[in-house]
């Protein structure tokens, strides 16, 4: 049993990629600290994410940490896309291999985080009591982590079991025999429902909004494909840095609009072979820009879903249409489609027939009742802003964070927010994170944070947080190019569309990775340009 209470340099809260390698970085740097995880383990994301189907849509040998050689040498992967079960064993690795544990304290939430002023500490608290004061607060809280379960009536009624794909029980649900609803079809419903549909008795899908989806094309990776892997893995590294969403691809120098319609087809066809999220992003640079070639695009999905699925009007139903393609998250799936073919599943428009109540023996629409025995909602989260405002984190004068942020998220680089001093974030809101590949994200923002704490500390420094004319700009630098793309013309997670109230803001940085790295290099070039340092 740790200490209740006492004083370090920093405090840590989170043990998933974000967690753990802060905790690695502030050991090297010889500062003291304390971490702080409300799961019963590390694996942050694959700790709790457990639903059937979950995995990683980013290849597994990228989708992993850079800091140690020995480490990318010794782990072999199994697959192209690694499952959670794999994920939650490679980041049980890490922590065991680098002696990680014992810096975290498990089991144990975060309530609240206040600054003091006159001592230039933060006082953090937890469910158990502890209050541990630090001069340095660092969220690796996770960008979906503050799960949405929506206020529907009669939940508490239903005789059954209900669950949130973010909050799985670890044992696992056996759904054999059962008659389950999923309610939703974003990643986590497309993930989880061709699996639970081979299980069930009966699914029944109700899904708000269709979504375009690809093919993962998931498949082992051979003894000959890994060595070959790990041979290249540097320069597959330095490539995935400086790529627009940290991938081991980038967009094509053509334009879609630009090239013979036979080529064009041509390409999408042999991408959409090859599977993955190269299919878009390793695609023509005008799909996110320019509506006409993203309905190219569009369309030669669409296409696809008619010639799968062979009921008309369930393909009509499972055809988006009134966004972008891409611009909600694009899921990657197995066998998606294919799975209302089966017998034992239907779906269910809720823009036709909305949900109006759970009932004790299922839930009702507005045109008919449906007998479940389970309901799952994958139905997603409070994305970026609610893991940071859903814990009590107030900063100079007593101002809530959540107050702050209550007509969007305000932050320098995603970093820092003005008026909570020496509160670094990870892969905050104002940051690529979501846009692509996390671990090659969390990476840069932990060694930027860790080498701005080291420049304090070599100085003297007290306290650093951004500019007000520094964190407005950033802000309106942040939402211009998000106008530029046709990402603000859907009502998605990314504009906090899922959640009622929430300011219509798009909270990503979505100038690249590789020019966001440049930028952050940059300001701290020089002496951290933008931000007050006391």
């Amino acid at each position: 049993m740790k200490l209740k209470g006492g004083e370090v340099d920093a405090v840590v809260i989170g043990a998933g990629f974000a967690g753990l390698y802060a905790v690695y970085r502030l050991r090297q740097m010889g500062l003291s600290h304390r971490a702080f995880e409300q799961g019963g383990g590390v694996g942050g994301t694959w700790y709790w994410n457990r639903y059937p189907g979950a995995g990683s849509d980013s290849e597994s040998w990228v989708y992993s940490f850079t800091f140690s050689e020995e480490l990318e040498q010794e782990w072999s992967w199994s697959c192209r896309f690694p499952g959670q079960a794999e994920i939650l064993r490679y980041l049980e690795h890490v922590a065991d291999r680098f002696d990680l544990r014992r810096s975290f304290d498990f089991n144990t939430r975060v309530t609240g985080a206040a600054y003091d002023e006159p001592s230039g500490l933060w006082t953090i608290k937890t469910q158990r009591d502890d209050e541990v004061r630090a001069k340095y607060l660092i969220t690796a809280v996770g960008c979906l982590s503050a799960a949405q379960v929506p206020n529907i009536p009669g939940l508490d009624q239903f005789k059954g079991h209900w669950y949130h794909t973010g909050q799985w029980p670890h044992e696992g649900v056996d759904f054999t025999g059962k008659r389950v609803g999923v309610i939703g079809t974003g990643s986590s419903g497309i993930q989880s429902i061709p699996v639970i549909a081979k299980q069930a008795q009966h699914l029944t899908v109700f899904q708000r909004t269709p979504n375009f989806s690809v093919p993962a094309r998931n498949a082992t990776l051979s003894p000959e494909r890994v060595n070959q892997i790990k041979r290249d893995i540097k320069k597959i590294r330095e490539f995935c840095r400086w790529s627009t969403i940290g991938q081991p691809y980038d967009w094509q120098e053509a334009e879609a609009l630009k090239v013979d319609p036979e080529e064009r087809n041509q390409q999408f066809e042999t991408a959409w072979q090859k599977g993955g999220f190269e299919w878009m992003f390793g695609s023509y640079r005008d799909l996110l820009f320019d509506k006409k070639a993203n309905d190219m695009a569009a369309d030669f999905v669409r296409e696809k879903i008619r010639g799968v699925v062979n009921n008309p009007e369930v393909a009509r139903k499972l055809i988006p249409t009134g966004y972008p393609i891409a611009t909600k998250r694009l899921p990657l799936d197995t066998d998606y489609f294919e799975t209302f073919n089966r017998d034992n599943v239907d779906l269910v428009d809720l823009r036709e027939s909305p949900i109006e109540e759970v009932m004790a023996t299922g839930l009702r629409t507005r045109d008919k009742s449906y007998e479940l025995d389970a309901i799952v909602f994958a139905t997603g989260f409070d994305a970026l802003t609610g893991p940071l405002t859903r814990i009590d984190i107030r900063g100079r004068d007593g101002q809530k964070l959540e107050e702050k942020w209550s007509v969007g998220a305000r932050t320098y680089l995603g970093v820092s927010t003005r008026g909570f001093p020496n509160m670094f974030m990870i892969t905050g809101p104002g940051s690529p994170s979501v846009l692509g590949n996390m671990p090659v994200s969390i990476e840069q923002h932990v060694d930027w944070i860790c080498e701005c704490i080291a420049h304090l500390q070599k100085n003297g420094a007290s306290t650093i947080e951004p500019t007000k004319d520094a964190e407005e700009k950033w802000v309106a630098h942040v939402q211009d190019l998000a106008d530029a793309t046709l990402f603000p013309q859907a009502d998605s997670w990314y504009m906090g569309a899922n959640i009622p109230g929430k300011p219509r803001v798009f909270m990503p940085y979505i100038g690249g990775f590789g020019t966001y790295r440049k930028l952050c290099a940059d300001i701290a070039e020089k002496d951290y340009e933008g931000f007050t340092i006391t």
